[in-house]
């Protein structure tokens, strides 16, 4: 079996690499850019092949999928940093629009036999009524950020090829997920960065907070990929399915359980330039169907992920690499 990763480099990107080599019958391939950064994968360099291609440019797209021709595509790169969309709306629409678009005019163009996975976000759901908790994948899309608009376009445009042209299109809402290698632009990464930077006396027992009042539904990354892999192997094409623990927490939990990781005495200050102009106050999946069609279930606790990132970031840190 052929696979190709868009994004590979990224956090998910990588743990579903490895999961895919993992089980000894994948050729994995994995498009990346000039500018890519390789930590995430230097450890399995040797056991995949990765292509330059700008998803971006329909031409360079096109050439990829002819080269490799895949059998499954999982499509997880995007802008997918939630603030920086309201500072770069146009780059996050464009990007994440029309690398998916090029992608599925490519299968179309081609007449592959692909299956692609599009994966979408919770925050499409954006505001979600009190009412409305656990959600469902047929809950209403009430989006409030750029990059949430941008997922909602993902996701209906691989819905209308599925139904246009009959492509294998599974479209995934993937509520929050972490775990080792999570960007430090995330909170649970961010908080454990900041944590080992204290902990190494490179930082003042003073650790940095946005709002702590939002829930949300936290999966391992290492289950998500699970999910991923299954949404193509065991889902209806043309479906959505939400991935998801099916439990809530907020943020100032998630904090105290990094903090009671940790022998300092820290300090947590709340600062303004964290806050989001607008925050989706909870985010709770309803994964009924998905693990219905599928078996999918979460197995790793919320404690050793987290644990898991902490340690990874006290590794960076003792490395040196901020």
């Amino acid at each position: 079996m052929r696979v190709l990763i868009t994004g590979i480099t990224g956090f998910v990107g990588s743990h579903l690499a490895e999961y895919a080599l993992a089980r000894g019958d994948v050729e994995v391939f994995g498009t990346v850019r000039w500018r890519s950064r390789m930590d995430n994968i230097n450890g399995i360099l040797g056991d995949i092949d990765l292509i330059d291609c700008d998803l971006r440019d329909p031409s360079a797209t096109r050439k990829c999928l002819e080269q490799v021709r895949p059998d499954y595509i999982f499509h997880l790169a995007a802008q997918s940093y939630v603030p920086a969309s309201w500072s770069a709306p146009s780059e996050t629409l464009t990007t994440n629009i029309l690398a998916e678009l090029n992608l599925l005019e490519a299968i179309r163009d081609l007449g592959l036999e692909t299956r692609i996975q599009v994966a979408g976000s919770s925050e499409e759901y954006g505001l979600v009524l009190e009412d409305e908790v656990p959600i469902g994948e047929d809950n209403p899309l009430r989006p409030l950020s750029p990059y949430a608009v941008s997922k909602v376009a993902q996701d209906f445009l691989a819905w209308q090829y599925n139904q246009s042209y009959g492509i294998f299109a599974v479209r995934t809402r993937a509520f929050n997920h972490t775990g080792p290698r999570r960007g430090q632009v995330f909170v649970t990464s961010d908080f454990s960065r900041q944590i080992a930077m204290i902990e190494k006396g490179l930082k003042e027992p003073v650790i940095e907070v946005g709002n702590l009042e939002a829930r949300r539904d936290f999966s391992d990354a290492r289950d998500v990929v699970r999910a991923y892999w299954l949404s193509l192997e065991k889902g209806e094409p043309g479906d959505v399915y939400n991935i998801g623990s099916g439990s809530a927490v907020t943020i100032q939990e998630m904090l105290d359980m990094l903090l009671s990781m940790t022998d300092d005495r820290i300090e947590v200050m709340p600062v303004p330039e964290r806050m989001r102009p607008s925050d989706v106050l909870i985010l709770l999946s309803d994964n009924t169907k998905f693990h219905a069609q599928t078996g999918w279930k979460t197995e790793i606790p919320l404690e050793k992920t987290l644990q898991d990132l902490l340690d990874y970031w006290r590794d960076r840190v003792d490395r040196g690499k901020l």
